[in-house]
């Protein structure tokens, strides 16, 4: 006989199946592991470490105990997941830079600001604070529901019932599955303010008393009033931290500045790795250095390139380049009372605070109520016993079954009998009458009050304002752990400074060999100077200009490609300099054509080998990349040739063929395009294109005579070889030079 299956196989979609398995997991993460309860503000893995500790009554007076003891018991009965998950999360909450209010009181390495991790959790203790303390406060009270832990064997409670604003105080992150959640710190004396102002007047406006988050790191706030309002009143938002940057004076006219506070989730570590990227990569010129004095406090100290710059220009880079300034993000969303994931406005979620809040008072007043209805059975009998001691003491001795003689003689409860006969010889004195009779008169008054507090919405109002302001006395301003340590201040967005702007403007002298190794020597040095121009054997002189460190230098190749290159980035002139390639994406087979300074003109002239061109503006030449740029797209067959800069005055242009014919026409014929082949200049029956320029017509066209005496030949009078642009022109003046070269 075939074996039957163990369970009945069920034919379904395969869409819906998974859809539902992925459903049950999605709300498993949402409710049970990444948002927090608006309530307590702790999510699951919290609740269940603060409750562990609670049991083995690590209060702020006890001693530590190690932490594997803690992770131990939290994993064994309460929650079944990974040690070192727990240890993380036991971590965060010990950690002062991470929580507003620590809730874990940590001794050892708990990590650190730099971002260095915990040590193992054998090495370190843990005890509860008193914030944990004035979380749980009404644990024994019945104040809130216990359910049975994953096993079965004990009980957890299911929120924390104390009157701490724990959710926006120390804040909270997480991501569930198909929605995440992201609440700074806030000020716990403003919550607390804002949540007595709704006692009075749930339409009261918070942000009269809450300001802004207030970050364990401290910072500043810079958004603005509105952008604020808004970000609370959503629930959603972000909000825009600066670090604490000061100017420190030096002896002589010198100064840095002095970061002492950080913007909140911000890894000291990275954070400086990353300004010192930024000057290593000279993103930013001003900076000259950067060191981390820090000890307990924060000391990061930036020295600036030199004693000019401007404080105010290298302080707006710095939010604008690294970490010093930040986003940090507001996603209000929270479990509400019914368990349901919902975004709440910061008014919303005070005001489930506070209802939870008088619901805590409700049932710890009734359960204060059951508990002295006890007694006051109790001390009923007592007294009874005191009343008629001689009769009780005879019933005790005389009867075998005492017990139902008493009830039915003195009409006692069962529980009065058993409190009689369980008394002891020593508390049959007159002065325990005395007591009994103090603390039941005692009793009954609080036993009215309490049942007057549960009748009366305002009493209970008045009674949970007094109660958030004994709280409210422990966090307030004036106390060292209450007092803001995050300034609120709407400051403009940091301006972008120009690179240029932050370059010291230095005259530099610019070389290139003939190999491609460029170099930059400090000063305009003489160029004709065999020092200067000192090369590797083989390689000789192609391009040597004069410059200013703060100039952008065009490169172009025979492929009619621009590239851009910073001159305060150039290598410096001792020795020969570097290859260029090093610096720009240079083509392999690429033959430089020019190197001139971006601002040496407006407008440039570029003509390809077969005698085409056009006029490009400088300033669309300039590359953003090291790829450069496309300016030229020479016909097949032809290259780049030259690019001239178009000086201001200049209104005609003059071109000479390989064939040596030289024509002269006028600039306004030739066209002006940011990319492209351009229109014929000189039209050649054989070879291509020599040299050409632009020159003013009225002073015409000068050339070397050569030899040592350095004597130069003027023709004033072009009206021979002007014709229309794409002429075939005609010989040049005599005694122009052999090479074809102007």
């Amino acid at each position: 006989m075939a074996s039957q299956p163990l369970e009945p196989i069920i034919d379904a979609p395969f869409d819906s199946a998974l859809s539902e398995r992925y459903l049950v997991y999605a709300l498993s993460t949402i409710t049970a592991r990444s948002l927090p309860d608006v309530r307590d503000g702790l999510k699951p893995v919290h609740r269940r470490l603060l409750w562990a500790m609670r049991l083995l009554k690590l209060d702020p007076a006890a001693g530590y105990k190690k932490c594997a003891r803690v992770v131990g018991d939290v994993i064994g009965k309460y929650h079944p997941h990974g040690d070192q998950s727990v240890y993380d999360a036991m971590v965060r909450l010990a950690q002062t830079f991470s929580l507003r209010y620590p809730l874990v009181d940590g001794q050892g390495n708990f990590g650190n600001i730099d971002g260095d991790n915990a040590a193992a959790y054998r090495y370190t203790e843990a005890r509860l604070t008193q914030v944990a303390i004035d979380l749980m406060d009404g644990l024994d009270e019945n104040a809130t529901d216990f359910k049975p832990t994953y096993n079965g064997e004990e009980d957890e409670p299911e929120l924390f019932p104390g009157l701490f604003p724990n959710l926006l105080a120390n804040g909270a992150a997480g991501i569930a599955v198909g929605m995440a959640t992201s609440i700074p710190p806030h000020n716990a004396a403003e919550l607390i303010d804002a949540a007595i102002a709704l006692i009075d007047n749930p339409q009261a406006n918070v942000l009269d008393h809450v300001r802004g988050p207030d970050f364990p790191t401290g910072g500043i706030v810079v958004d603005t009033p509105a952008a604020i309002a808004e970000s609370y009143a959503t629930g959603r938002g972000s909000f825009r931290v600066r670090a604490r940057i000061a100017v420190e004076r030096e002896k002589g006219g010198g100064w840095h500045l002095v970061v002492s506070e950080i913007p909140y989730g911000v890894q000291k570590g990275k954070l400086i790795e990353g300004i010192a990227a930024l000057i290593n990569d000279k993103k930013l010129p001003i900076l000259g250095d950067v060191r981390d004095e820090s000890d307990e406090a924060i000391r990061i100290v930036l020295e600036p390139r030199a004693r000019t710059v401007d404080p105010t220009m290298l302080i707006d880079s710095l939010y604008r380049w690294s970490d010093l300034e930040t986003r940090v993000p507001l996603n209000l969303n929270v479990l509400d009372k019914t368990r349901t994931p919902r975004v709440m406005s910061l008014a919303e979620a005070l005001s489930a605070w506070v209802e939870h809040g008088f619901v805590v008072l409700r049932r710890r007043s009734e359960h204060r109520l059951s508990k002295i209805a006890d007694r006051l059975e109790l001390l009923g009998g007592y007294l009874i016993a005191y009343l008629n001691l001689d009769r009780v003491i005879e019933i005790i001795r005389g009867e075998d079954e005492p017990k139902p003689v008493m009830v039915a003689e003195f009409a006692l409860t069962d529980r009065q009998a058993e409190a009689i006969l369980n008394m002891r010889l020593r508390s049959l004195r007159r002065l325990e009458e005395m007591e009994i009779v103090r603390e039941r008169d005692k009793l009954e008054k609080e036993q009215g009050e309490l049942q007057l507090l549960l009748s009366s919405d305002a009493r209970q109002r008045t009674r949970m304002k007094r109660d958030l302001g004994r709280i409210r006395d422990r966090y307030g301003p004036e106390t060292a752990l209450g007092a803001r340590r995050t300034t609120v201040e709407e400051a403009a967005p940091a301006r972008e400074i120009p690179l240029e702007a932050m370059i010291e403007r230095e005259p530099i002298t610019v070389i290139l060999s003939q190999r491609g190794w460029i170099r930059a020597m400090k000063g305009h040095v003489e160029l004709s100077s065999a020092e200067t121009l000192k090369f590797k054997e083989g390689d000789g002189p192609l391009f040597a200009f004069h410059a200013q460190t703060t100039d952008k230098l065009l490169l172009a190749v025979d492929s009619g490609r621009f590239y851009t290159l910073a001159a305060d980035k150039l290598p410096g002139g001792r020795g020969f300099g570097e290859p260029v390639r090093l610096m720009i994406d240079l083509e392999a087979d690429a033959a430089i054509v020019a190197l001139t300074r971006a601002a040496a003109a407006e407008k440039l002239l570029v003509v390809a080998s077969d005698g085409r061109g056009f006029i490009v503006r400088a300033a669309d030449t300039i590359a953003e990349t090291r790829k450069g740029k496309t300016v030229m797209t020479p016909r097949s067959g032809a290259k780049l040739k030259l690019v001239r800069a178009i000086g201001a005055e200049d209104d005609y242009v003059a071109a000479i063929g390989d064939n040596r014919k030289l024509l002269v026409f006028p600039l306004t014929e030739l066209v002006e395009l940011s990319r492209g082949q351009g229109v014929q200049l000189q039209r050649f029956r054989d070879g291509g294109l020599s040299d050409a320029i632009t020159f003013r017509y009225a002073a015409g066209i000068s050339w070397a005579m050569g030899g040592e005496a350095g004597r130069t030949r003027t023709e004033s009078d072009m009206a021979a070889w002007r014709a229309a642009r794409g002429a075939a022109g005609r010989m040049p003046p005599t005694g122009f030079p052999r090479d074809n070269r102007f």
